[in-house]
């Protein structure tokens, strides 16, 4: 499904006919796929769940502009988003969650519509100097080199844009006419803001923001040099009512940990998520 949300036209799915609602979305700008199969579990125990595309991701518009973080884009997106779908009333909120981007962006759901959270799940959590350095780079610094050396041509010519304009062709047409310029101030603003966050307990937020989210939430920490066991751990002891469950044992010095090693344990924290939910919807 697709729809139109702040000027972005996003892909949507939703998984389920009744129950609570719950947000979930992937790691990195990975599709909306890359969830689908533990939205289908969460689903399957008598839940909604909403998976989109993110701007910039999946099959939804590019749109490379802004002053605010992409994190906090996307939270505006899926507000509106779940307001459009009629998720969101004065008695009905939402569980909200992801992977780690996906956790900045639930993050900045709750910082900035906590009215609307009814509680998070929260996995892969990013914060430190190295995962701040490798992410700037990842997501923006090799685009803005392309731009620099080879204008939209050269940007559009990379896998990841390559791949947006393969799934939703007018991708192209809009990344083409864009003024290389204003695409590279832009994305200078986003790499700026992960390098200046890398002293912050986790990135997106600081510790008197995540000591004031009141919400419930269930922090399931990474075990990679991007998503630190510990930073996941202070995670959880920051948020006032949070619930620590462990995947990994072990820290692991590697930048990153494929995502296909954690889909060998999708069983499990599909578990620990649902007896969460299970747990919180109980209490109402």
């Amino acid at each position: 499904m697709r729809t139109t949300i702040n000027g972005a036209s996003l892909n949507y799915q939703i998984l389920g006919n009744s129950g609570p609602w719950v947000a979930i979305s992937p790691g990195g700008r990975r599709a909306l796929a890359a969830v689908q199969p533990l939205a289908q579990r969460i689903a399957a125990a008598g839940y909604r769940v909403l998976i989109h595309d993110r701007r910039n991701c999946g099959a939804s518009d590019v749109m490379l502009s802004g002053d605010a973080a992409e994190h906090e884009v996307w939270a505006d997106d899926l507000h509106a988003l779940l307001t459009q779908l009629g998720a969101l009333s004065a008695d009905s909120r939402v569980y909200v969650g992801g992977s780690s981007s996906g956790c900045r962006m639930a993050l900045a759901f709750a910082l900035r519509y906590p009215q609307a959270v009814r509680g998070l799940l929260l996995w892969r959590v990013t914060g430190g100097q190295f995962a701040a350095q490798r992410l700037a780079r990842e997501y923006y610094g090799q685009y803005i080199a392309a731009a620099q050396a080879g204008g939209m041509a050269a940007m559009c010519a990379m896998p990841h844009f390559r791949d947006l304009s393969a799934a939703h062709a007018p991708n192209r047409e809009r990344l083409l006419a864009a003024d290389p310029q204003a695409v590279i101030a832009a994305m200078t603003r986003w790499s700026n803001g992960f390098l200046q966050e890398a002293e912050l307990p986790v990135i997106g937020a600081t510790e008197q923001q995540l000591r004031s989210i009141q919400v419930p939430a269930c922090v399931i920490p990474g075990n990679d040099n991007t998503h630190p066991k510990a930073v996941g751990e202070t995670l959880a002891h920051l948020l006032p009512d949070a619930e620590l469950n462990s995947l990994f044992a072990d820290h692991l010095d590697v930048d990153v940990v494929p995502a296909e090693d954690w889909a060998t344990k999708e069983t499990e924290m599909a578990a620990m998520l649902l007896a969460f939910l299970k747990h919180r919807s109980a209490r109402g």
